[in-house]
């Protein structure tokens, strides 16, 4: 079999929106790791706080497992987000009736590798 490439982490149950998290992982996928979180410290979206976190913890898995290794040789190489499940609330209406309000959650799965091992 073959070895599982770039050091990972995941969240999940964030309660964000995927539809609101994707186009901001649009912007820093297949980034280096100093540049994606430049990126997303100066992006003022809930999301961009939860991708940095989440980005940050595979450069620390990295970092770890690979002492070698400095910030300035990494690269987010995957990053996706995926649809959660939904918590329903009911929102009252008017004459009785209520509406359903869907509070959705996303998983976040990030991965970061070496610059080198690519060729980029």
């Amino acid at each position: 079999m073959n070895a599982k490439k770039g050091y990972h982490a995941t969240a999940k149950y964030l309660l964000a929106s995927p539809f609101k998290v994707r186009p901001i992982a649009d912007e820093v996928r297949r980034k280096a790791y100093p540049e994606a979180i430049a990126i997303l410290e100066n992006l003022p979206n809930k999301g961009a706080k939860l991708l940095k976190k989440v980005i940050e913890s595979a450069a620390a898995n990295a970092l770890f497992q690979n002492k070698q290794l400095d910030e300035d040789m990494l690269f987010v190489s995957e990053l996706l987000v995926d649809e959660g499940p939904r918590m329903k609330r009911m929102w009252a209406r008017g004459r009785g009736r209520r509406d359903i309000l869907l509070k959705r959650m996303c998983h976040i799965s990030a991965a970061v590798d070496e610059i080198s091992s690519t060729g980029e």
